[in-house]
């Protein structure tokens, strides 16, 4: 799915990159509201559809992506990614669940997904939450010119594996501009120096998947759903991000801030 070779952003593309970044992470503030027991997840994606398509004016970049049907991506509980929303999927309490959203704003992408409570969860569930939102923070954080994605993902495992969770090996972090997804593939794991070195204007998504059993995931027979082989949990956080003259830009700040959350500086 990846195109060719790294495309570096000029400061025009990064701003236009800037308001369809701030666009998506709009969609997952205005969500979170509606996640409790009792609701669909095609319930939620209904909404996000309306949001995207009638309040921002917006393209929903999801919906025929490869086939795909729905606008959003909604992984609960061991579904690690690329759950497809459903109207007989009805969110119970102590679940938690990620809501991946990506539009296109005059021909760019914003692409990025949040993790979210249903009601009241356990606290091995929140540290998993908390644990993997601090290792997105960790990869974030490494992003420099001169820096390499080896780097990156060196942070990101370091902080998984120090309480004993898994990282998700099959699935990575993007590029992203006017492509929804082209170099570089940004790994989750890696060694200090390796890899390709980090250009002021390479622009990616840094997307942490974080399991509490293996790092083992299988495809089910839809042809999207990606799950945990052992059926534990899994959590994943995304962010667009920007290389700059002496570190990183955040692309898709949640515009309510990070709450209870570290903030990403």
């Amino acid at each position: 799915m990846l195109a060719s070779s790294v495309v570096i952003k000029t400061e025009q593309d990064i701003e236009k990159l800037r308001v369809s970044g701030r666009l998506a992470a709009q969609v997952l503030a205005m969500i979170g509201e509606y996640i409790k027991p009792g609701v669909s997840t095609e319930y939620l994606d209904d909404i996000c559809h309306d949001y995207i398509v009638n309040t921002l004016n917006v393209i929903p970049a999801n919906i025929g992506y490869y086939g795909y049907t729905k606008t959003t991506c909604i992984s609960p509980n061991e579904v690690v990614c690329h759950g497809i929303p459903s109207a007989t999927h009805i969110l119970q309490d102590g679940d938690i669940i990620n809501i991946d959203v990506a539009i296109i704003k005059d021909g760019y992408f914003g692409d990025t997904s949040r993790m979210y409570y249903v009601g009241s969860v356990k606290p091995e569930a929140k540290k998993l939450v908390d644990t993997t939102y601090e290792a997105m923070l960790a990869g974030i954080k490494a992003v420099k010119p001169d820096a390499t994605l080896g780097d990156i993902g060196f942070a990101i495992q370091s902080v998984a594996q120090r309480e004993g969770f898994s990282i998700v090996k099959d699935y990575c972090g993007h590029g992203i501009g006017k492509v929804y997804h082209e170099q570089p593939s940004v790994l989750h794991y890696g060694k200090p120096g390796l890899g390709l070195k980090l250009k002021k204007g390479m622009v990616f998504t840094i997307e942490p998947m974080v399991n509490i059993g293996r790092g083992s995931v299988k495809e089910l027979q839809d042809g999207w759903t990606v799950v945990t082989t052992d059926k534990s949990l899994s959590a994943q956080w995304e962010h667009m991000v920007a290389v700059t003259d002496t570190g990183f830009e955040l692309l898709t700040p949640w515009p309510e801030g990070t709450g209870d959350y570290p903030e990403i500086k």
